[in-house]
């Protein structure tokens, strides 16, 4: 079963990465980001797409620039998230075939990186925000035009999203923090992915 969940591994490195990577695949989370601002990111994001990429989708966070766009496009990465509504980086993400999920907060953020032609968007932070807030944007948006929610949204408040109408979620200290244990993170996984399908899909 498909979720709509993604993983962030800010802070991990090559040495760990696809440890982490296959105890989050093996609890059912499919798409994983790697933060451009960890430990050397594009070793940790070559390793995942040679030994996972068939199985997942692999891409990159903190994406700012159309070059760094570029770099993932030709290693064959699918997912570009970023922090920051930038029309050329979507743009650029889009026509090199990836999925774009800009950092949105406002609503004329959505509506420009809608209009920009992104997959979906990344309601952040979303705990300034809180799903009251995504209900009133959600108002305005494109219905299928899907929205996570990520940075503040976790396992524990996963339905009162789901009902201000957020589509999934990006994880990242829920799931992963540096130092850990693929074992915690496995732990970490399994809350995550129970409280999603408590929620239904």
């Amino acid at each position: 079963m498909s979720r709509n969940l993604i993983a962030i591994l800010r802070g991990i490195t090559p040495a760990e990465v696809l440890d982490h990577a296959a105890a989050l695949l093996d609890a059912g989370i499919e798409a994983i980001e790697v933060p451009l601002n960890s430990p050397q990111p594009w070793d940790s994001i070559a390793l995942l797409l040679e030994h996972h990429g068939a199985q997942a989708r692999i891409g990159a966070g903190t994406v700012l620039t159309v070059a760094q766009v570029q770099r993932l496009a030709a290693m064959g990465a699918r997912l570009v998230v970023s922090p920051d509504c930038n029309p050329a980086v979507i743009a650029a993400t889009r026509a090199a075939g990836m999925e774009s999920w800009p950092g949105v907060m406002t609503p004329t953020e959505c509506l420009s990186a809608a209009a920009a032609g992104a997959t979906g968007l990344k309601l952040f932070p979303a705990s300034i925000i809180g799903p009251g807030g995504l209900a009133a944007i959600r108002a305005v948006l494109p219905p299928a035009l899907p929205v996570y929610a990520v940075g503040g949204a976790g396992p524990e408040d996963f339905a009162a999203w789901r009902a201000a109408g957020a589509a999934g979620f990006g994880i990242g200290s829920a799931l992963y923090r540096p130092g850990q244990t693929p074992q915690q993170t496995a732990a970490a996984a399994a809350a995550v992915v129970a409280a999603w399908d408590a929620c239904g899909r």
